[in-house]
């Protein structure tokens, strides 16, 4: 994996004539790995029959931290009042085929080396990046599919993401807004939240999850001139926990709730935003209680309980997360402070484009040490020694060491009781999870 918006990553062996091979072919369409804007995407889906106007109902989620979590809990909480559910989303973590899902199942090799092959003679070798032509692949596949529902994830930003291709959502999501991709959507929280507002839609209502004022009063700027009603954190609905329940309210009543299976008090919000959302498109509490229990999301916190790593430190507890700016280092941080005490060893790999001090500092008062590395096969890694230097410049003990299962070899030997956290990129998290799934 090179890039959170869609180059290729690990996709399983799917044979010569498969999707593996069809997907290095598109990658050489386009020259730049990112470049927002929507006129190729039009062109494309203009040659395949402009799928996007027959998909199911759909439900378009933008924001910077929480947009995959909210996602799979409207996606559970939809499936368990008994609705299929197409879903798309990015990036993958070990295959491609993670980003499609068709009425609640990942998309066959078969199914999607057809349509990539299909999408890629409708392109005639014009330009177009790797995400366009994927997603109008997944655009292809999900309108020629039956379901109650479409939930389609922004891939970067809003208002120019490939996604952003459908006039009339049913509903639109927007979770929290934070400093991220600054060379792609702007240097400040105005100028990213109206980007991400870019998939406000008028007259359709938007789910708007906790917000800074500054982009908050940029979403409602857009929303006033769309006509599009707001249910917004704060003000239309609240989400708090009590003791060892879920309490959400907004101006229908109270619900109870069992807390979000995905771990960590940052998904209360993420909760919020996806009971809200629920809600909008009337459904009740068992829908609400199905998001909270039912809804899967890897990488978001994730304990290890099997594969090599678990089996080369069996005393120790691994988890992985691949959170990766400073919203992300904040809310992991607090997670750890609610977890028993035991010293808290990470295993860092990042991408060069990412603030790494910023994800860093609030993790320092958590960390025992960090043990950085460069995330294999990716050219865009920071390298380890970058890493350790940035670590220790937020006050954390840091070396490094040539890949994951070293590092937690050292960890282990020097404290074999460790909690060991591997994080700092969604690539990472793909590399780990496709040796030890």
């Amino acid at each position: 994996m090179t890039n959170p918006t869609g180059t290729s990553g690990p996709t399983g062996t799917s044979g010569p004539a498969g999707s593996d091979s069809i997907l290095a072919r598109m990658m050489a369409l386009h020259p730049k790995v990112i470049d927002l804007t929507l006129d190729r995407m039009w062109r494309l889906l203009d040659a395949l029959g402009n799928p996007q106007n027959a998909l199911p109902p759909v439900i378009h989620i933008a924001g910077t931290n929480g947009k995959g979590s909210t996602q799979a809990m409207i996606r559970a909480g939809l499936e368990t009042a008994g609705k299929s559910v197409h879903a798309y989303t990015s990036p993958h973590l070990a295959r491609f085929h993670e980003r499609i899902r068709l009425a609640g199942d990942l998309i066959s090799e078969p199914a999607l080396s057809a349509l990539l092959d299909e999408c890629y003679d409708a392109n005639g070798g014009g330009n177009i990046t790797y995400f366009e032509i994927t997603t109008a692949a997944a655009l292809l596949a999900m309108a020629r599919s039956p379901a109650d529902y479409t939930l389609l994830e922004v891939g970067l930003g809003g208002r120019l993401d490939a996604t952003n291709v459908v006039d009339h959502p049913a509903l639109t999501v927007i979770t929290p807004v934070s400093i991220d991709h600054q060379q792609f959507l702007g240097d400040t929280l105005p100028e990213i939240a109206g980007e991400k507002a870019g998939i406000i839609k008028r007259g359709v209502p938007c789910v708007v999850g906790p917000q800074d004022d500054a982009a908050l009063d940029v979403i409602e700027t857009r929303a006033m001139r769309l006509s599009a009603p707001l249910l917004v954190h704060g003000q239309h609905w609240h989400v708090m926990r009590e003791a060892d329940r879920l309490v959400f309210q907004d101006e229908t009543g109270l619900l109870d709730l069992p807390l979000p299976a995905l771990p960590g008090a940052h998904q209360y919000q993420n909760a919020g935003a996806a009971i809200a959302a629920l809600r909008a498109l009337g459904y009740g509490e068992d829908a609400a209680s199905g998001a909270m229990t039912n809804a899967q999301w890897p990488a978001r916190m994730q304990r290890l309980r099997k594969g090599p790593l678990v089996q080369s430190a069996p005393q120790a507890e691994i988890w992985l997360d691949g959170g990766h700016n400073p919203a992300a280092g904040q809310a992991l941080a607090n997670h750890l402070a609610t977890l028993p005490e035991r010293p808290t060893h990470l295993i860092c790999g990042m991408l060069n484009t990412k603030d790494i001090a910023g994800y860093l500092t609030p993790l320092a008062a958590q960390t025992a040490t960090l043990t950085a590395v460069s995330i294999p096969n990716e050219s865009n890694t920071l390298p380890a020694e970058t890493t350790a230097s940035a670590a220790v410049g937020a006050g954390i003990r840091a070396t490094t060491a040539p890949d994951v299962a070293t590092a937690l070899a050292l960890i282990a030997t020097s404290d074999p009781f460790a909690r060991v956290l591997i994080c700092g990129s969604l690539y990472l998290a793909g590399n780990i999870l496709q040796e030890n799934g």
